[in-house]
């Protein structure tokens, strides 16, 4: 079984780097290992196991949030949330890089992808940097950088990932994601004001109280998402799959009804994207369902637990090497991916060795955000260098300043766990 295990890990590598999808390459392994050590008799498992996999309730919750993010996309949304964030920043030097780390902030409160932020943001911010002075790769790098805030900030796809293949609550790791999130954007509007000092980065307009008052009546409704869909979700009203399909009724009133710019085309473009996008979220989730079940019947995750407690049993170095772990994992594979494979087989070292799941969640996102920055895969740099049309091993030299800051906040949240779960215990008791 050690073999079997051992070889359908070394083949799914060898599928990867062979730029074979990676749901495809889980997929042919998982049926291979299967085959080889059960039998042909059980391949008609396969199918029931993978439609299992992906038909879990609160996976219901990822392609509703990318409807959402599909449709504000479509709609002024993001447009009247930039001039808001401008209106608010734009007096301060280098105030342009800080409105992306604002709007970012806010659109990812409604739509919980990273690749939608930057995507929406990205077309209109990039080309604005760019005309003021930003050179491409800082453009590229802040906007970036900027955008895997919505991995750790609720509502997050990654951590409902996380919640189903751990099978913790949702809700509560939203909730344990409220200051790192903070911090994380505070952080890196600091990083911005630093470089707008350091390269003379100009003053986007005077602020003016009216202007301000206009921008914020223009993004009022847009402002109000956030509010209904985070409160509704933290006040118990509803769970987060039920707040996820809030955003998309939300998105619908306000582009067709209240902003009146969401046309029957732009609709129809939004649905199929995220369509797409899904298709290729729940694909990686049906494989992977058929490569937990191999890997529990081997029992690889306690043997991985047995091999690591031999090392060591504190908490602490154990998420020192799992950071070290994910950080590695988080340049190979896309975040989606990482979680769905690795949780299940790291869930049992969590619990045996004593750190909260809500905890670790927040710790294992984070770094998976930082992932998303540091090629070869990198998907989120990525889509930002194909908006600035950088070169993405220079834009990652920029970037460096801004993935020290994510560092910074993962070191933070892992050593000081009070600010990860400090909220957790306010509302639902230590």
């Amino acid at each position: 079984m050690n073999i079997a295990v051992t070889l359908m890990l070394f083949g799914m590598a060898a599928l990867v780097m062979l730029n074979v999808p990676i749901a495809v390459a889980l997929g042919v392994v998982a049926v291979a290992a299967i085959w080889i050590m059960q039998g042909a008799q059980m391949l008609p498992n396969t199918a029931l196991v993978m439609f299992e996999g992906a038909t879990n309730f609160p996976l219901l919750a990822v392609p509703l949030f990318i409807l959402a993010g599909g449709i504000m996309n479509a709609s002024s949304i993001a447009r009247r949330l930039i001039n808001l964030a401008t209106a608010i920043l734009g007096f301060i030097r280098g105030g342009l890089a800080m409105v992306t780390v604002g709007a970012s902030m806010f659109f990812a409160e409604i739509s919980g992808s990273a690749v939608a932020d930057v995507a929406a943001l990205g077309s209109l911010l990039i080309p604005a940097m760019k005309s003021r002075g930003y050179s491409k790769e800082f453009a590229a790098a802040c906007t970036s950088s900027a955008a895997s805030l919505a991995i750790i900030i609720p509502p997050s796809i990654p951590m409902i990932l996380y919640a189903a293949m751990a099978q913790e609550s949702a809700v509560k790791i939203f909730v344990a994601g409220i200051v790192p999130g903070a911090i994380g954007g505070l952080g890196l509007m600091a990083l911005c004001y630093y470089y707008a000092w350091k390269y003379n980065f100009p003053v986007e307009q005077r602020f003016n109280l009216c202007r301000l008052a206009q921008a914020t009546r223009e993004a009022a409704w847009a402002l109000v998402m956030p509010v209904v869909i985070l409160g509704g979700i933290f006040g118990g009203f509803v769970t987060a799959t039920e707040g996820a399909a809030l955003a998309v009724l939300a998105a619908l009133a306000i582009g067709v009804v209240i902003y009146r710019d969401l046309d029957l085309k732009s609709l129809y473009q939004a649905c199929i994207d995220s369509a797409i996008q899904t298709a290729v979220v729940m694909l990686l989730v049906a494989a992977s369902a058929l490569v937990g079940v191999f890997l529990t019947e081997s029992q690889l995750p306690q043997k991985l637990a047995a091999s690591m407690i031999s090392i060591t049993t504190n908490p602490y170095m154990v998420l020192l090497l799992l950071n070290v772990f994910f950080l590695i994992i988080g340049m190979f594979l896309h975040s989606a991916a990482a979680i769905i494979l690795t949780v299940p087989i790291v869930m049992p070292l969590i619990h045996q060795v004593g750190i909260d799941p809500i905890h670790f969640g927040l710790v294992l996102t984070l770094n998976l955000a930082i992932g998303q920055q540091t090629p070869p895969v990198a998907s989120v740099l990525i889509a930002a260098c194909s908006i600035a049309k950088s070169d993405i091993w220079a834009t990652t030299k920029a970037n460096l300043g801004f993935i020290a800051v994510l560092v910074v906040v993962l070191l933070l949240c892992t050593y000081v766990p009070w600010l990860s779960l400090v909220l957790i215990n306010v509302f639902y008791g230590s």
